[in-house]
């Protein structure tokens, strides 16, 4: 594996956070509507009910995008009154450069923010750096390089206004096709990980996470934090997923492809240490896509 396109700084370790994370809906009842419009506008609904609260939050997304140019646009409004706006151009001005402004507005109580945005990538390097104008200002940038599957980067935070640095953090990976491995120094070097993926084979994927939190040596809370999960193939329309931390929360999880364009998911998360309590979390998730 020679020189190629690293992923970005947020995106790293992120098959094993995506194994642990996703297709588990617990706690709520979400439904999302995916559709494209004959000018190629696409079209997202998103509604979530919080199964102990009873809240329902909805959201209503639409991007357009003009492959010719190299434009996106996108444009959201959320049950919560906030209208958000995003413009990305993208390869235009220089292969592998891209612009981005996104702005954002709360009518109720005038809130606002806006951020302008520049990204950089080409073999072997990748890098973004924002500039959030209504909050500090506050500059936060970071990159990555990376070659014959390695890769390593960082990423700092600069409060313009008090002149100093808010945040910072560092990362290292590796990346083979069948495995990968993450490394994380984040929270100014408060908070470090270790992670794993796995695709054993085509049927079968396994990875894991280890979390040392500095802060949790003071307290009563176990310092290191494990999960370890596993997503199997039933076959090509459905999978499960199971998960298990050192605290005794087992999650489980299944996800079933009813046609073409709709999906659910069915999930749950156990405390087998209070198995006879009403400690454990369910949730039920529909995606409909046309």
């Amino acid at each position: 594996m020679a020189s190629y396109i690293p992923v970005p700084f947020a995106d790293v370790g992120k098959a094993s956070n995506d194994l642990l994370g996703k297709d588990f809906p617990v706690g709520q009842t979400k439904f999302e509507v995916k559709t494209v419009a004959p000018n190629g506008v696409t079209f997202n609904v998103l509604g979530n009910q919080d199964n102990k609260s009873g809240a329902i939050n909805g959201e209503l997304k639409t991007k357009y995008v003009d492959f010719k140019n190299g434009l996106t646009v996108t444009e959201a409004w959320t049950t919560g009154n906030v209208l958000t706006t995003q413009i990305e151009l993208e390869n235009k001005v220089a292969k592998g450069l891209k612009f981005d402004v996104t702005g954002g507005f709360l009518p109720s109580e005038g809130k606002k923010n806006a951020k302008v945005g520049v990204q950089y990538k080409q073999l072997g390097f990748n890098s973004r750096a924002y500039v959030d104008l209504f909050k500090g200002p506050t500059f936060t940038g970071d990159v990555v390089v990376g070659r014959d599957g390695f890769l390593v980067g960082g990423d700092v935070a600069y409060d313009v206004g008090a002149a100093k640095v808010s945040r910072f953090a560092a990362a290292a990976g590796y990346t083979a096709p069948e495995y990968s491995v993450a490394l994380h120094a984040q929270n100014s070097f408060k908070v470090f990980s270790a992670s794993y993926y796995h695709r054993i084979n085509a049927d079968l994927e396994a990875g894991g996470k280890a979390v040392w939190d500095a802060k949790a040596e003071k307290g009563p809370k176990t310092p290191v934090a494990l999960e370890v999960g596993a997503k199997l193939y039933l076959d090509r329309d459905a999978f499960v997923k199971a998960k298990v931390n050192n605290a005794g929360v087992l999650g489980l999880g299944y996800t079933q492809a009813l046609r073409k364009g709709v999906k659910v998911s069915i999930a749950g998360l156990f405390d087998t240490t209070k198995l006879d309590q009403p400690a454990h979390k369910l949730g039920l998730s529909f995606v409909f896509e046309a």
